[in-house]
């Protein structure tokens, strides 16, 4: 019998693809709002639902980071080149920036445009004073962080992939629960 393949933790797999489905509903969100007139009750619910999964985001990466230094990655097997291991390396920083620096973002954003940040039923203090053209500012990085994102999930996707099927290694196994 072959052993099993080392694998990530459960809560790490877990909280990727769970977190997979919240940047899913996200962009849905997103999009969506923009095809609804404003002043709607479409559009004003996928602005919330957006807020809602983008801070659920970046609660939860708190605890991914948290995996990160308890546990150790498992190897991929065979191991890929070191340039390789480098752009994983780029790719995922870049990913746990997006997941970090973009609520914090929002959050200065709505506080600038003097608009509370909700999660749930809690109201997030505002870090910083009322300034509209700092709103519009930080609205602007947002939106290109956001974008940005488009491509970082795409290309850490696509490479998962390439790795499976071309490469035929265990990167995307390990993330995969049995």
């Amino acid at each position: 019998m072959n052993p099993s393949p080392p694998r990530y933790a459960k809560l790490s797999m877990y909280l990727h693809w769970l977190m997979l489905a919240l940047f899913v509903g996200v962009y849905a969100c997103i999009e969506l709002k923009g095809l609804a007139p404003r002043g709607s009750t479409l559009r004003s619910a996928a602005l919330g639902f957006h807020g809602l999964f983008g801070l659920s985001i970046f609660a939860l990466v708190w605890i991914r980071l948290l995996g990160r230094v308890m546990n150790k990655a498992p190897a991929i097997s065979p191991t890929p080149p070191a340039w390789q291991t480098g752009l994983s390396h780029l790719m995922h920083a870049s990913l746990y920036g997006l997941m970090i620096i973009t609520p914090v973002l929002a959050w200065l954003m709505l506080a600038a445009g003097g608009k509370p940040m909700p999660y749930f039923e809690f109201f997030m203090p505002a870090p910083i004073a009322l300034d509209p053209a700092l709103a519009k500012q930080i609205k602007g990085w947002h939106e290109w962080l956001g974008n940005l994102g488009y491509w970082l999930i795409g290309l850490h996707a696509a490479a998962g992939l390439f790795h499976h099927y071309y490469v035929r290694d265990n990167t995307l196994k390990r993330m995969l629960p049995r």
